[in-house]
């Protein structure tokens, strides 16, 4: 990976982890449907505007379809779940519960294809729990019912990334772009219909209105941007190492802008969480080096 490629790692897991972040700020004043209709809004919108200036049109109509299932499960479903979760959860927490969407992958992957589980995957979804269970029980000071609902929330946005990507294993050939932007509108359409039932009640500045802005170009479509580019420079397996990358920055910038904790619990936690991940995804830093020396064979 050259260096330019590893910046766009580190910037691409900024952003992510900075998702957490904004939606933590922003989702107590306008809510989750608000807060995920203005993100998915802009998001479309910048990558409009990039499609536009690249000179490549979206031919919506072709594969509605695919669009609307992808910008459900990959989109609209996980951003409201993670949204909802914002109003009482951590960004630290949100983003190491993310962090488990891989594992959740490999689980609904072996239910769609009726395949046993192997014992690393196992193992794997193991160490995954107990680090999500650790990280809840500290969070809610061991009072789960403050806790219980929104971790569930998280948890059910992070499997529908794991339905969303075995989705893909079979889904029509479209373009990498295309699926990002296409992706976007639908899930646009799917959340506005959504709105005049959730309206804002209290009252929105400037501060809330950039964080959602921000959240929607930035941390949606240049994260998206940023991520196929990755895909196609260094490969899926490299790109997939942005995993365990976004729960330091959401750990990060919590403690930095939110003035959170950051105990044992949160490190432990996270670093169970980031190793079941590492297990069922098979991935290891000597996989990594054995197929960038292929590559130059």
């Amino acid at each position: 990976m050259t260096s330019v490629n590893f910046m766009r790692l580190l910037l691409l897991a900024a952003l992510w982890g900075g998702s957490f972040l904004l939606m933590r700020v922003t989702a107590g004043t306008l809510g989750p449907t608000m807060l995920i209709g203005g993100r998915v809004g802009f998001a479309a919108l910048f990558l409009l505007v990039v499609g536009c200036y690249l000179k490549r049109q979206l031919v919506f109509r072709r594969h509605w379809q695919h669009f609307f299932i992808i910008g459900f499960f990959n989109s609209a479903l996980p951003f409201l779940l993670f949204a909802y979760a914002a109003q009482t959860l951590t960004a630290a927490t949100m983003s190491v519960v993310n962090a488990t969407a891989p594992i959740w992958g490999a689980i609904i992957g072996a239910i769609w294809t009726k395949t046993a589980l192997n014992r690393q995957t196992v193992i794997g979804l193991g160490l995954g729990i107990a680090g999500v269970s650790i990280l809840v029980g500290l969070q809610a000071n061991f009072d789960l019912s403050v806790a219980i609902i929104p971790i569930l929330a998280a948890t059910l946005a992070a499997a529908s990334y794991g339905i969303a990507t075995n989705y893909a294993k079979s889904a029509p050939a479209v373009s990498s772009f295309d699926n990002a932007h296409g992706s976007m509108w639908a899930a646009t359409l799917i959340i506005v219909p959504l709105l005049p039932f959730f309206p804002v009640t209290e009252p929105v500045d400037s501060t809330i209105v950039s964080a959602v802005v921000a959240l929607g170009v930035l941390c949606t479509g240049v994260a998206y941007l940023l991520y196929f580019k990755l895909i196609a420079d260094v490969g899926a397996a490299p790109a997939l190492s942005v995993t365990f990358l976004v729960p330091v920055f959401g750990i990060l910038w919590g403690y930095l802008f939110l003035d959170e904790s950051v105990g044992w619990h949160t490190v432990a936690g996270s670093a169970l969480v980031i190793w079941g991940t590492m297990l069922v995804t098979g991935f290891s830093v000597q996989t990594l080096i054995q197929k960038r020396k292929a590559s130059y064979e």
